[in-house]
């Protein structure tokens, strides 16, 4: 007998049993591709990527271990620091397997020295390069940090990132790193004196770490027959305090005042407390030169410059 036979509630009563059936087999079809899931991502280990800053490293192993930041003045075991960097991930990290690392560098005209090319060649490394100024500054570096890291966050190829460097510029890779949910843990190289990592980076990333003489010593070698060449004398002394530096911003902004005038520098105001990049490494390095102290390695001492230049400004204005 088919349905159209039956009574109006045994054909109903067969139709519920075939729709009843159809979502439990839907269910349990769910049920097993879930399960597949999840065993393949209790299988699939978590990768970690490095990221180093070289110029963070070189400014901060350099006078830590050979009393000056002047890359000329020593020689970095590059490939020695890399693996030691590796193994230190190793042990953190040890359900995880490295991606690669990343080593951040200037060059003019982005163009590899020797010395990049060899940590090139080196395996799991990839150089990024960005440009080296006039004055031997790193520009671009942070932005391609942020790029990467926000990239590989993203496409969910890293689970955790070791960040090595000390700008509060990165802060803004940390949290776009973070809310792809990757998670961030920023190591950083013993200073001489105060911090040569802002604390606003130390304050948002997942973790921290500092390495100290004994883990950098074995990878700096100071170059013996070192002289400069009309440079300034490396910075003797202590580090000067932080009022002294902010004092020194604000005597670089009266020197603008006189020199270009009311009209030029009151068009900074409403930027604050950002100052567009040209300028802000202009007054960078006026006051490296009234300190006689390069402020790389220092980012607590360049927020104070800045300090210092934006209170003059807002006294006049």
């Amino acid at each position: 007998m088919n349905d159209q036979h039956l009574p109006p509630h045994h054909r109903e009563t067969g139709a519920d049993t075939t729709d009843l059936a159809a979502v439990l087999a839907g269910i349990e079809r769910t049920n097993e591709l879930l399960t597949r899931v999840l065993a393949e991502v209790a299988t699939t280990p978590s990768t970690h990527a490095v990221f180093v800053d070289a110029g963070y490293v070189y400014a901060a192993a350099g006078r830590l271990v050979a009393g000056t930041e002047d890359r000329r003045a020593f020689e970095l075991d590059a490939e020695g620091i890399i693996e030691a960097f590796i193994d230190k991930a190793r042990t953190i990290f040890p359900d995880s397997r490295l991606l690669r690392v990343y080593w951040y560098d200037g060059a003019r005209r982005r163009i590899h020295t020797a010395e990049q090319q060899g940590i090139a060649e080196l395996p799991d490394v990839k150089v990024r390069l960005g440009n080296l100024n006039a004055n031997n500054q790193q520009k671009g570096v942070d932005s391609l940090i942020r790029s990467d890291l926000e990239s590989l966050a993203r496409h969910r190829a890293i689970s955790d990132a070791v960040l090595i460097g000390g700008d509060e510029d990165l802060v803004s890779a940390v949290e776009a790193a973070q809310g792809y949910g990757a998670r961030v843990h920023l190591w950083g190289i013993e200073a001489v004196g105060g911090r040569n990592q802002a604390e606003p980076l130390l304050w948002e990333v997942d973790s921290q770490r500092t390495f100290d003489l004994d883990f950098c010593k074995p990878y700096v070698t100071r170059r013996a027959a070192y002289e400069p060449l009309s440079e300034p004398a490396p910075h003797r002394g202590p580090v000067p305090a932080r009022e002294d530096v902010r004092f020194v911003g604000a005597r670089v902004a009266a020197q603008w005042l006189g020199a270009r005038g009311r009209d030029t520098l009151a068009d900074l105001l409403p930027g604050h407390p950002y100052l567009p990049g040209a300028v802000d490494q202009e007054l960078l390095v006026e006051a490296e030169g009234l300190l006689g102290l390069s402020l790389r390695g220092h980012a607590d001492l360049r927020r104070a410059v800045r300090d210092g230049f934006w209170d003059h400004l807002r006294m006049q204005f």
